[in-house]
């Protein structure tokens, strides 16, 4: 089954950054959420959560490879991104971890198991 999850109301973030697509699955003790993100470092990612609302925002910086080029075309986006999630839980409490691996920007968000649930 198929689930889709809502953007955060403030998710009008104007043209000027760009969203990067994402898989969310239900893990274990929490969630993981994929991003695409090729190109990012980790030090350029910054992840907010406030109620039950995830947001990944960052920069994609360019880098040349040779010295004098000109371009023959230019699809990649290197600017700002920003992504919000909305999950079916309150984010206050969980513990976020992050990784990345192969152009994915994985974050593991674990939250608390209530042993009365």
């Amino acid at each position: 089954m198929r689930k889709r999850f809502l953007l955060c109301s403030a998710q009008g973030f104007g043209n000027l950054v760009w969203q990067p697509l994402a898989d969310i699955y239900r893990i274990g003790n929490g969630w993981l959420v994929k991003l695409d993100l090729a190109g990012i470092r980790l030090e350029d990612v910054e992840i907010k959560t406030k109620g039950n609302c995830l947001t990944i925002e960052g920069i994609r910086r360019d880098f040349q490879e040779e010295e004098s080029h000109n371009y023959y075309a230019m699809e990649i986006s290197y600017n700002r991104f920003r992504k919000s999630i909305e999950l079916p839980v309150q984010l206050e409490h969980a513990e976020i971890k992050l990784d990345y691996r192969d152009g994915m920007l994985l974050i593991r968000i674990e939250q608390e198991v209530n042993k009365n649930d």
